[in-house]
């Protein structure tokens, strides 16, 4: 039924109101990863149900002129139901407006964030580090936290995968992309090595001491990076993170694989995660991804 409803949907889109094949497209994808995030029958949403996808998306930085766009064709999408007296009747006030020029701040485009990491030096030990840093949180869209607290017994170079522990003790395993493998293994075989200076630890990175990089020290680091790269924004380490997820779901990743690689709780504590094959996961991060 579902199926059925949405052609339909589409089919007047594209021949009674005349709307341009893209724009079709874009409102098909809008429509299907809504109904990925909370599957039911079309006739069973109403405003709450948006309201959390909204929500959703939000939380993980999507720019408000795409929040708007999806709340658009989402709304529309339901009004040709009510109009075609499909059994359902949602009240679109309760439904939040999104106000366009309200977008976070922290998030870099596509091309920003690759003049800020083509712009880190690699010739010395911490150069190569930050860069590595750098490149992993906007490669998997790891918390600081996280990034800080691994271990080299976390990454799997094989597999090119990292363990990942996230809040609340909940482990994940996150793919990186193929061009961190011979950045990874240079600061492990090299670099990291250099800094340890005959010391003792397995946590993966390190200050210039040997000891293992804090917070306040990887924050120093990024801000010295934008000004090195010439980059007027200030960013934070969760700049990597919103930025990671926002140029995924532009670039048509479902929300359901986005919120499993950041390791997300669902923003609706009543509704369970659909199941997210970790072979689809790793495929749609390959594919996807702006520097894969």
């Amino acid at each position: 039924m579902q199926e059925h409803i949405l052609d339909t949907f589409l089919f007047h889109l594209k021949v009674e109101r005349g709307m341009a094949e893209n724009s079709v497209v874009a409102y098909e994808t809008d429509l299907r990863d809504f109904f990925v995030f909370n599957p039911k029958e079309a006739t069973k949403y109403d405003a709450e149900d948006i309201t959390s996808y909204l929500l959703a998306l939000q939380e993980i930085g999507l720019e408000s002129t795409s929040l708007a766009r999806k709340r658009i064709a989402i709304k529309q999408f339901f009004e040709f139901l009510m109009e075609n007296d499909y059994d359902i009747e949602i009240d679109f006030e309760l439904v939040p407006r999104i106000s366009i020029g309200s977008s976070l701040p922290d998030v870099l485009s596509v091309e920003e964030m690759s003049n800020l990491l083509e712009s880190i030096k690699t010739d010395t030990p911490l150069g190569h580090r930050n860069k590595l840093i750098m490149e992993l949180l906007y490669a998997t869209g790891i918390r600081i936290s996280e990034l800080l607290g691994l271990s080299l017994h976390d990454i799997f170079a094989d597999q090119q995968m990292i363990l990942v522990r996230g809040k609340g003790s909940k482990q994940r395993y996150v793919p990186y992309i193929n061009s961190l493998s011979p950045l990874l293994e240079s600061y492990i075989n090299i670099h990291r090595p250099a800094l340890l200076r005959h010391k003792q630890s397995d946590l993966l990175f390190l200050n210039k001491y040997g000891g293992g990089l804090s917070r306040m020290g990887a924050w120093k680091m990024l801000q010295n990076a934008c000004l090195e790269a010439k980059l007027d924004r200030q960013i934070s380490p969760h700049t990597f993170r919103h930025s990671f997820a926002t140029h995924l779901l532009e670039a048509g990743v479902n929300l359901r694989i986005v919120q499993s690689l950041l390791g997300h709780a669902s923003i609706n504590t009543t509704q369970i995660y659909t199941h997210v094959d970790m072979r689809q996961l790793i495929e749609t991060h390959k594919t996807y991804h702006p520097r894969a």
